[in-house]
């Protein structure tokens, strides 16, 4: 039992043609440029943008297809869908608001209300279930959206930018949450997302879409290694290595440590772009860069001028160089290289 979407339609400028497979308790996150089609997917998913051509399925049930005149309506179909800026009734009481879906689908008002209070405990808010949206910040109006979301029991759960609307320092901790309440949902799970590393801590895997088209799927591991253009590797293409910094330096699971300019202990994203890290053959002499990993090259990819190196090793990488250094160092998979960063050339953004 899947999702299994084949998606065309014309909506404006917009032509979307697109087909996804989804399995149950994973999440693809559609990245791409704004008026790319990502969030059009999603409608189109929900029912709430009919397709021109194709097929949508859910857990083996088709939703609509117009050539066999079937459509069924947006609240009839097992679907939960998170808005980017979560569209809570502001006349309704919180509690309202997440037992809406329920009474969309004419469950008896008692019964989606205590379904509804269910929720909200699980979400941690309860206290506020007969407030009005208003009172709720920024972080728990995101977590009532995912519940009135969930409370229907979908089988098909769709979020759209939903950690966009936060501020930077509200964001961790909700990603935190989300992940949290997304891992006690067996369905299938949908996300459009512009954040790498939003799609590093929640996706299993990402599909990259640009111009209505999905152009490369796969693990973000995966495309970031070997993007397929230009335009990939400049969306996604840096790595994402997770560990925890203490003192400075962030160390992973695998025991690579990496050395940091500033960030406060605790869990943590180290972001390292590919074109910050240095190449040479033999151990790094007079170099200011303070970390230091010796690897092997895995893999070369060539985007036009530049050519992105795979490295495996105490700390996975992947690198980028010109033709012209790549020809200088004479590289070729199997070889032993020594990558350096500097600590003041990586990013670090709590998990």
């Amino acid at each position: 039992m899947s999702l299994s979407a084949a998606v065309q339609l014309q909506l404006g400028s917009l032509d979307l043609r697109a087909e996804l497979q989804v399995a149950p308790g994973e999440l693809l996150a559609l990245l791409g440029p704004n008026g790319a089609g990502k969030s059009t997917m999603l409608r189109a998913l929900a029912g709430l943008v009919p397709i021109d051509e194709g097929r949508i399925a859910i857990d083996g049930t088709v939703v609509d297809e117009p050539g066999a005149g079937t459509f069924v309506a947006p609240e009839q179909r097992p679907v939960g869908f998170v808005f980017q800026q979560y569209l809570l009734f502001e006349h309704m009481s919180v509690l309202e608001n997440v037992a809406y879906g329920l009474r969309a689908r004419r469950v008896p008002k008692a019964q989606a209300r205590r379904v509804a209070g269910e929720w909200l405990q699980r979400v941690g808010l309860g206290e506020y279930a007969l407030q009005r949206p208003r009172a709720l910040s920024g972080g728990q109006a995101q977590r009532a959206a995912l519940a009135r979301a969930l409370a229907t029991s979908p089988r098909l759960l769709l979020l759209d930018e939903p950690l966009a609307a936060l501020d930077a320092g509200t964001r961790v901790s909700v990603r935190r949450d989300l992940r949290q309440h997304l891992s006690t949902f067996d369905g299938m799970r949908v996300m459009v997302t512009h954040d790498p590393v939003d799609a590093y801590a929640l996706a299993d895997r990402v599909a990259i879409v640009d111009q209505g088209r999905i152009v490369q799927t796969g693990t973000l591991a995966d495309v970031t290694g070997h993007p397929r253009s230009r335009y990939v590797a400049d969306l996604v293409g840096v790595n994402l290595v997770a560990g925890v910094v203490r003192d400075g330096v962030l160390h992973t699971d695998t025991g690579a440590a990496v050395v940091i300019a500033d960030a406060a202990d605790g869990a943590s994203f180290a972001i390292i772009r590919p074109h910050s890290v240095l190449l040479v053959k033999e151990p790094p002499m007079g170099t200011s860069a303070r970390n230091h990993w010796l690897g092997t090259i895995t893999g070369l990819d060539q985007l036009g001028d530049r050519v992105r190196v795979g490295i495996t090793g105490e700390l996975p990488l992947t690198a980028e160089i010109t033709v012209a250094a790549l020809d200088a160092l004479q590289l070729r998979p199997g070889d032993e290289i020594h990558a350096s960063v500097k600590a003041t050339d990586i990013e670090v953004s709590p998990a």
